[in-house]
């Protein structure tokens, strides 16, 4: 089954929250855990239990374990397993983008089959160009992954480049539209996504045409509420992933206390019963 598929029926039957997984040295001590190896090992495994059953989609931000050297990479390794194990997606937050054979070992990396950190998405950068992207559109069709290209992200630094006009659209619209033209006539969407910020009015570009899943982080801590979020993607919020992290590991490390808060935020987005 294509990624697009495999998302649309992991958010029938879960809701479309994605949660976070974002180990930094400041979230490990309010957690009462060292900033090392072994506190990143607890922390992931907790987030691994809380989250890998409950939610459609986990989005582990990968320079948080690469900071460790190999040991984090391969606590990754195994976040990566436990949540596919309990049915969760794994969207890894890498934000690759490069060009030739340095972007077709990316590709391997994370879309291959039978590699150690290949996952169901990952998050790439267009800005050497989305044609350079194209071995990890390749890869990912032939494997049944996808991929979630930067167009208008959450921070506000990003409106500087996204926000440029080039021919009277956006570069972010540049992005959304290169993305359409990967997914027309795919159902339910097709496998390229976009990365478009919770925080932003809906206005910045238009996703009319994308037939595509939009990963949207900023919810909770950065600002954005279920309500904003449905003002800016549509009522049913269809093909949008929401993504909260900070809002919900800010009640680690007990597994109830955050099994309890995605609950509330699923709750907010109009996700009734959860597993």
């Amino acid at each position: 089954m294509r990624f697009g598929a495999r998302l649309a029926d992991a958010v029938r039957r879960r809701g479309p929250l994605c949660v976070g997984i974002d180990p930094h040295p400041e979230l490990l001590a309010a957690w009462g855990l060292p900033a090392d190896v072994t506190g990143l090992d607890r922390f992931t495994a907790t987030c691994v239990d809380a989250f890998g059953d409950q939610v459609a989609v986990v989005k582990p931000q990968s320079a948080f374990f690469e900071a460790y050297g190999a040991q984090g990479v391969a606590v990754l390794e195994r976040a990566i397993d436990g949540c596919a194990r309990r049915g969760a997606l794994v969207v890894l937050d890498a934000k690759r983008g490069d060009i030739g054979s340095t972007m077709a070992a990316y590709a391997r990396a994370y879309l291959a089959d039978g590699s150690p950190l290949a996952v169901d998405a990952v998050t790439l950068s267009p800005y050497l160009g989305f044609g350079a992207l194209q071995p990890a559109f390749e890869l990912a069709g032939s494997t049944g992954r996808g991929v979630f290209v930067l167009a208008r992200t959450s921070n506000k630094e990003g409106s500087e480049m996204q926000a440029a006009l080039v021919g009277g659209r956006s570069v972010a619209q540049l992005v959304v539209d290169a993305a359409a033209g990967h997914n027309a006539g795919a159902q339910p969407y097709g496998d390229v996504g976009v990365v478009v910020g919770a925080n932003r009015t809906g206005t910045d570009v238009d996703l009319s045409d994308l037939n595509g899943p939009v990963l949207a982080p900023g919810l909770g801590a950065q600002g954005a509420t279920a309500q904003q979020l449905r003002a800016a993607f549509g009522a049913g919020l269809h093909g949008v992933v929401p993504v909260s992290a900070r809002d919900v590991l800010a009640y680690g490390p007990d597994v109830g206390a955050l099994r309890d808060r995605v609950a509330t935020v699923q709750h907010s987005l109009g996700v009734a019963d959860t597993p």
